[in-house]
C-alpha cells in the first residue's frame, strides 16, 4: 500500500514559527522535521512508499528527502502552485497513475505515532472505501464531528459550524485516512477539490465510509500553541507510549457514583450530573500515559427500563459534558444484561448470567483486547465493593472513591488498595 501525504498548504497559522523560511510540515519537534516522524512512521509499519504532495516552499522538503533512499523510502513527488492551490485534493488528479490501489492519504500537519497495520486490517474487514482515522479529542465543541452507527459506519458529518444545542459522541476526523482507488473517481477535472465534501461526504451518504476510532497519538500541530505540546508529548515519551503496538496501562472507570451523581437506576439523561471534579480528574489521564476506560453495569436494559438508544443519549451527554469542559473517555463498556427474572417489561434475551456484569471481567477483558492493555500496569476506580470485587478478579490495582455509594453497598468482602475521597484525589494519588 502506497502514502500519500499532503503538505503542500502554507501554514498561515504556525507562520510565526516558520515564517518565509520552511514549510510547516518541517517545523522540528526534538532536531526532525515533523513529516519526518509521519515517514518512519509509515516506515516501521511496512509502507515503505510515499507520495509527496508539496507546495509553498515545496524545494525544502525535496531537498531534505530526496528520493527517500536515505531513509529507507522511495519518494515521489507532485509539485503543486502556490500561487493556484488545489485544495486538499485536487493534486490527486495528477497521481492517478501512481496509485494502482487502495492508499493511505494524510495530512502534513498531524504528529502521529499509530500502528498502521491495525488500521489497514480494520478498513480490509469493513469492506471500506474510506477508513477515517477518528479520536476524542479536547475541543470537540468547535470541531467536525462524525456520527457512526455501532458497526462504525459513518452515517453523517456534523459541522462544527452547526448551532449544536444537542449532545453527542466526541468522535473527530484526525486527517489521517484509507482510500480506495475508486475515490480517484470524484477527482475527474483538474481543479481544487476539498477530500471532506467532494470525496467523503458523497461516500457517506452510499453507506462505504467507517470509522476506525482509536486511542494512538494523533495531534494537529497547526497552531503555535498546539505545536508546542506535540514537541512536549514527544520529549515525554507519550507518542510512542500511545502507539497499540505498545502495550497500554488504563484506568477503568465505574460511571454511576463515580462519574456522576448517583441516582439509583439513572433513565433519564436530564438527571445526568457530573460531580464535582470529574472533568479535572479526566483531563489529568489524558494528559498522562494511561487511557481512561469507563466500564459500567446497566441492567436498566434486560429491565426494560431504558433502552439502548435512551441509554446512548445518556452516554452522549456524559461526552458533551466532559468536552465542554475539555475532557474525553477514550473507550465505552457497558453490561446490558440481567441475571433476575420477573421484571414488568423486562427482555427475555437479556435476563441470564453472563460474563461481562461487574464483577465478572467480561468488559475489561474486552477492553484489554481492543487497546491491547496490560493489566498490572492499570487501576480500577470506583465507588462500590462491586467494583473493587471486579478489580481483584481481573488482577488489577483498585481505588475506592467516597462519592457515590461509598463502598456502603456491602455486597463483597473486601478490601481496595486504595481509598479516595473522590475521582480528583484518587488519579492525583496515582501521580498523573
Amino acid at each position: 500500500m502506497k502514502a500519500v501525504i499532503q503538505a503542500g498548504g502554507k501554514g498561515t497559522r504556525v507562520s510565526s514559527l516558520t515564517g518565509d523560511v520552511i514549510p510547516k510540515p518541517m517545523l522540528e519537534v526534538d532536531g526532525y522535521p515533523m513529516i519526518y516522524y509521519q515517514l518512519m512512521n509509515l516506515k516501521k509499519c511496512g509502507i515503505t512508499d510515499v507520495l509527496l504532495i508539496v507546495g509553498h516552499l515545496g524545494h525544502v522538503i525535496k531537498e531534505y528527502f530526496k528520493d527517500g533512499k536515505e531513509f529507507g523510502l522511495n519518494i515521489d513527488y507532485y509539485d503543486e502552485n502556490p500561487d493556484e492551490p488545489l485544495g486538499t485534493a485536487g493534486a490527486l488528479y495528477y497521481l492517478k497513475d501512481k496509485i494502482k490501489d487502495d492508499y493511505i492519504f494524510l495530512l502534513a500537519d498531524v504528529f502521529i505515532d499509530i500502528d498502521f497495520n491495525r488500521m489497514i486490517d480494520y478498513h480490509y474487514n469493513k469492506n471500506a472505501v474510506v477508513t477515517l482515522f477518528t479520536h476524542p479529542n479536547s475541543h470537540p465543541f468547535d470541531s467536525d464531528l462524525l456520527v457512526c452507527d455501532n458497526d462504525g459506519k459513518v452515517t453523517k458529518l456534523d459541522s462544527k459550524n452547526n448551532v449544536r444545542d444537542y449532545d453527542y459522541k466526541n468522535v473527530v476526523n484526525a486527517g489521517i485516512m484509507i482510500f480506495g482507488k475508486e475515490t480517484l473517481d470524484f477527482i475527474n477535472e483538474p481543479k481544487k477539490y476539498n477530500y471532506e465534501k467532494d470525496i467523503v461526504v458523497p461516500l457517506i451518504n452510499e453507506g462505504k465510509v467507517y470509522s476506525y476510532l482509536s486511542s494512538e497519538y494523533a495531534k494537529d500541530m497547526g497552531t503555535p500553541e498546539r505545536f508546542e505540546r506535540v514537541c512536549t508529548d514527544y520529549k515525554n515519551g507519550l507518542c510512542n507510549k500511545r502507539n497499540l503496538a505498545n502495550k497500554q496501562k488504563a484506568i477503568f472507570l465505574d460511571r454511576d457514583g463515580t462519574i456522576n451523581e448517583y441516582v439509583g437506576f439513572l433513565r433519564d439523561k436530564k438527571d445526568f450530573k457530573l460531580i464535582n471534579g470529574v472533568s479535572e480528574a479526566i483531563k489529568k489521564i489524558n494528559n498522562s500515559e494511561y487511557l481512561c476506560i469507563v466500564v459500567t453495569n446497566q441492567p436498566v436494559i434486560a429491565r426494560g427500563e431504558v433502552t439502548v438508544e435512551e441509554l446512548n443519549d445518556i452516554h452522549m451527554k456524559m461526552e458533551t459534558l466532559l468536552g465542554n469542559d475539555g475532557a474525553y473517555i477514550d473507550g465505552l463498556y457497558y453490561c446490558p444484561h440481567h441475571p433476575d427474572k420477573g421484571f414488568e417489561g423486562e427482555i427475555p434475551e437479556l435476563k441470564f448470567k453472563c460474563e461481562c456484569r461487574k464483577p465478572n471481567i467480561g468488559m475489561i477483558e474486552k477492553a484489554a483486547k481492543d487497546f491491547n492493555i496490560d493489566l498490572d500496569e492499570s487501576y480500577m476506580i470506583g465507588d462500590t465493593t462491586l467494583d473493587i470485587k471486579t478489580a481483584e478478579n481481573a488482577g488489577i490495582k483498585s481505588i475506592l472513591v467516597k462519592t457515590g455509594q461509598a463502598g456502603e453497598d456491602k455486597k463483597f468482602e473486601v478490601k481496595p488498595n486504595f481509598i479516595s475521597e473522590n475521582l480528583l484525589e484518587a488519579v492525583t494519588f496515582i501521580n498523573l
